[in-house]
């Protein structure tokens, strides 16, 4: 059996492909190893962007393996170190995560496209929740998807399962890009290409704010930065890429990134 999961990494470039004919369905053994993947992404200092994409063109990914757990997967069992399909629970993943949506991308996968920071997709992508039909709940979208989209299209997609085109889902926010199938990839790896010459450190504290942030007020988040009790800001605060930034800013030339 093939690997489920096949990565490259160029630079400071990592691409996650999932690949598990006919759907990309994610069992337990091959949400661990996700996990283990972006573990390792998060830790590594030499990897700045990742990309997450499916194999084939018709699905990026179907979600939870309805075949594994009826042959014995529990629905509430161990999917690894980052939850579901490695992202939605990964702690400290301060760094910026693309997905690249080549097809049929729902339930699960759908969470996965929303625990990422930007998401393009390819004009034949559709999008969908259709666990109501099988007696579940999408836990982890019934959380997310009422913050990105409005409320009332959330509900709807959770309480009917209905699809969505990719025209619709970049209308109500939720993809950043629509492009031609053959120039979806080639895109991922152009703004991946452009976060990589970014500065990390300030990447981490974008994305530890926003996801503190999440759960309290303006006042507090705000206090919380300019008391430097974030670790990101804290590091950020004192690195060399702050003062990088403002002599490069200063000198008219393009700052040097060192992520310290």
């Amino acid at each position: 059996m093939s690997d489920p999961i096949r990565t490259r990494h160029d630079g400071g470039v990592l691409e996650v492909v999932i690949d598990r004919p006919k759907a990309n369905a994610i069992d337990l053994a091959t949400s661990r190893a996700l996990g283990l993947i972006f573990r390792h992404f998060r830790d590594d200092p030499a990897l700045r962007v990742a990309i997450v994409s499916g194999a084939g063109e018709k699905f990026f990914c179907a979600g939870w393996d309805l075949k594994a757990a009826a042959s014995g997967d529990a629905v509430d069992g161990d999917y690894g170190v980052g939850g579901f399909g490695g992202l939605q629970e990964l702690r400290d993943l301060n760094k910026p995560v693309i997905c690249a949506v080549n097809g049929i991308c729902c339930g699960g996968g759908l969470e996965i496209a929303l625990s990422t920071d930007l998401i393009l997709a390819a004009e034949h992508a559709t999008f969908a929740l259709p666990e109501i039909r099988s007696g579940t709940v999408a836990d982890a979208a019934s959380i997310k998807l009422p913050k990105r989209i409005p409320y009332h299209i959330a509900m709807d997609m959770l309480l009917t399962g209905r699809w969505l085109d990719v025209h619709e889902a970049h209308r109500w926010g939720f993809v950043n890009e629509v492009l031609p199938a053959d120039r979806l990839m080639e895109r991922a790896w152009e703004l991946a290409r452009l976060l990589e010459s970014g500065p990390p450190l300030v990447y981490a504290a974008i994305k530890e704010i926003v996801r503190e942030a999440e759960g309290s007020t303006f006042q507090t988040a705000m206090n919380k930065i300019t008391k430097r009790q974030f670790a990101t800001v804290d590091r950020l605060y004192s690195s060399e890429d702050q003062l990088e930034g403002a002599r490069a800013f200063a000198e008219k030339r393009s700052p040097i990134w060192k992520g310290k």
